[in-house]
């Protein structure tokens, strides 16, 4: 049984300043195994790795987007962190449908050989063609399956532009299993709640069946996210939000972190 698999998940979002909105939408993500990814593709026939096809996943679409083996990128981060990232490295991500993909978040989870999961890396999007890692690195205690991960880091990337470019977000993480749970807090700087962003999902044998269900059942996934994200935008234009500009892209460094707060189970 591979490990790579679909979670069909729900996607909300509630602003609470300084102005309120909710949406909440239905989605699918893949679960990624990097050493999988090329078996997936030789059996699933939608699927592809690195070539277009109805569903797909390009190396060069995360990391330093330059096609560079995520593998090689991971194990060059984990070392700068002072962990070996040898074992298993698997991805959260929304795959390219139809050629086009847009990816918010992509979370990856990077394990030892003996499968405990000892890093936690955020890759963090906007629309405007930015992007900023942040890596959580664990202890073993944090690294247990079971265990729902609570950590920080402060605001880099300028994310939305109705939000200043400062604060700080607080994750809750239940690592992906039987079930998928993500929740993101962003606060300003006097701790005040501003949004919560959540993923909640459950997790789908990946087999050609079940891809084709997910495709037709919720079709242009990638194309009703980003269609969504300037919906909404516009709604909260129509609120009175203010539109802020964009500040320049941070620097590619990633900003590397020790677990803040205890794990929970």
């Amino acid at each position: 049984m591979t490990r790579s698999a679909i979670y069909e998940s729900v996607v909300r979002h509630r602003r609470f300043k300084p102005t309120t909105h909710k949406l909440r939408y239905s989605v699918y993500s893949l679960l990624l195994d990097l050493d999988e990814i090329d078996d997936l593709a030789r059996r699933i026939p939608i699927l592809s790795h690195n070539r277009w096809n109805l569903v797909s996943f390009h190396d060069a679409d995360h990391g330093p987007r330059d096609g560079t083996a995520l593998r090689s990128w991971i194990e060059s981060i984990g070392a700068d962190a002072g962990i070996e990232p040898d074992g298993r490295i698997e991805l959260l991500v929304f795959p390219r449908i139809l050629g086009y993909t847009f990816n918010p978040l992509t979370v990856w989870f990077i394990h030892d050989p003996a499968g405990m999961l000892r890093a936690v890396l955020y890759e963090i999007h906007n629309t405007f063609g930015h992007s900023h890692s942040h890596l959580v690195v664990l202890d073993a205690t944090d690294g247990q399956a079971g265990v729902s991960l609570r950590h920080g880091f402060d605001k880099t990337l300028h994310v939305s532009p109705f939000f200043d470019q400062i604060g700080r977000y607080e994750v809750v993480l239940r690592p992906p299993d039987q079930e998928l749970s993500i929740t993101i807090t962003y606060l300003d700087e006097e701790g005040d709640r501003l949004l919560t962003a959540s993923q909640r999902g459950s997790r789908i044998e990946l087999t050609t069946r079940s891809l084709l269900r997910q495709f037709f059942t919720k079709p242009l996934l990638t194309l009703k996210v980003i269609a969504g994200i300037h919906l909404h935008a516009v709604r909260l234009l129509a609120k009175g939000a203010k539109y802020r500009p964009v500040a320049p892209e941070p620097g590619t460094e990633i900003e590397i972190f020790a677990v803040t707060d205890r794990s929970v189970r």
